[in-house]
């Protein structure tokens, strides 16, 4: 069977990160690692083998001192149920093969381990796609690809059920930042590390035309106040468990002991009963 076509190229991420390295803005991750923190604090556990996958090393330490630090790699370097919490970390969405990278990670966990990953949701910079999009209509007569697809909280919540994690849950929170223009909010997103590293990309440099002509549409469509433009970033949080039997569990098919017509205080009828009258 062959393999799929990448999404990320690995090598073009990598080059990026470096680059946002010389001048970092990583303060999106500064709130991931303090939301990830408050979560934390409201599970009534102590986690003492931690783990954290993250492609910035530098913003997450910080926040988990004791965390075994580890690179979004397509193979973690991760042993087996040798952690009892491990936290993706603003990576997730990069990966080629999200389900293996969340497999992965379940598989470091001891039972009844704690997963807790954080990535940019479908909202995120809604506002540049489009007028990205628009613009290169105009100027180039086509599209091609230039900010990463990203996936839904529904879709993600599943990705969870689908590696084998117990209690599953997904939410999301989105931040809205103000910038003076569109060409400074991709100034940030290369001090993020967060420009375009798709694997089918353009590889020509394009027209200054093109980003100027984003600009013009971006301040139309999307001000914000004092003549700014605000940016969207949706964060998605997923959270799941490592099965072990102490977890609740779903009742056996059958083994209910009172009927839901009891419950319910109404009459059980039979499928082939005729209707009388007043039934809908």
């Amino acid at each position: 069977m062959s393999r799929p076509p990448e999404l990320t190229n690995p090598a073009a991420l990598a080059r990026h990160r470096a680059r946002a390295r010389r001048a970092p803005a990583l303060f999106l991750h500064e709130v991931a690692v303090a939301d990830l923190q408050e979560r934390l604090s409201q599970v009534k556990r102590s986690f003492t083998a931690p783990a954290v996958v993250t492609g910035f090393p530098e913003a997450w330490r910080p926040g988990f001192p004791d965390a075994k630090i580890v690179a979004d790699d397509a193979v973690l370097d991760l042993e087996p149920g040798a952690h009892d919490l491990v936290i993706h970390g603003l990576a997730l969405h990069w990966a080629n093969d999200p389900v293996g990278q969340l497999v992965q990670c379940r598989r470091a966990l001891k039972p009844d381990g704690l997963f807790l990953g954080v990535l940019f949701g479908g909202q995120t910079l809604a506002e540049l796609r489009a007028c990205l999009a628009q613009a290169e209509s105009q100027v180039l007569g086509g599209l091609s690809p230039r900010v990463l697809p990203m996936g839904e909280i529904r879709d993600l919540g599943a990705l969870l059920q689908r590696a084998g994690f117990a209690l599953p849950v997904a939410d999301s929170s989105v931040h809205s930042v103000s910038y003076r223009d569109a060409l400074h909010l991709m100034h940030d997103l290369r001090a993020m590390g967060e420009t375009n590293a798709l694997a089918q990309r353009r590889r020509t440099p394009p027209p200054r035309a093109l980003f100027a002509e984003a600009a013009r549409l971006y301040a139309e469509a999307f001000p914000a106040e004092d003549g700014r433009v605000s940016a969207t970033f949706e964060m998605i949080h997923l959270a799941g468990w490592a099965p072990h039997e102490s977890q609740q569990q779903p009742l056996r098919p059958g083994s209910a002991v009172q009927r839901l017509a009891e419950a319910l205080g109404t009459e059980e009828l039979p499928l082939d009963a005729p209707a009388t009258k007043g039934d809908d």
